[in-house]
């Protein structure tokens, strides 16, 4: 078991994850490097909504693994991806804590480091 830190010192802090329900598209210096219709939503807070984008969408081969590393008492640890020109442009959780599952190993890209990630009007 790995339950996660934050969620034992605020039970009411609340992360949701569901299918985005739409395609996602993500470009970086004009080329897709990411197209899936199997993205998940998550949202946390009063922060955006981040798609996470299963790897099989990805084109892995523009991704170069970063020695960056962070830590969510939510969700875990994150490793990094970067792109030509655009460190630690995506990041991952390949091991989160219990109650994140749903995004083990998915892949989020932080926007304003790619051209674009086409998200669904609201």
């Amino acid at each position: 078991m790995n339950p996660s830190p934050g969620f034992k010192k605020r039970p009411d802090y609340r992360i949701t994850t569901q299918p985005a329900g739409v395609r996602v598209r993500v470009t970086f210096k004009g080329d897709v490097i990411a197209d899936s219709k199997d993205a998940l939503q998550l949202e946390e807070a009063s922060y955006p909504a981040v798609f996470y984008i299963p790897r099989k969408d990805v084109k892995m081969e523009r991704l170069e693994r970063s020695t960056h590393e962070t830590t969510c008492p939510y969700k875990g640890r994150a490793s990094y991806y970067s792109l030509t020109g655009a460190p630690n442009a995506v990041w991952t959780y390949e091991e989160p804590y219990d109650e994140m599952l749903a995004i083990k190993g998915l892949l989020a890209f932080y926007p304003d480091k790619v051209d674009s990630v086409v998200r669904p009007a609201k």
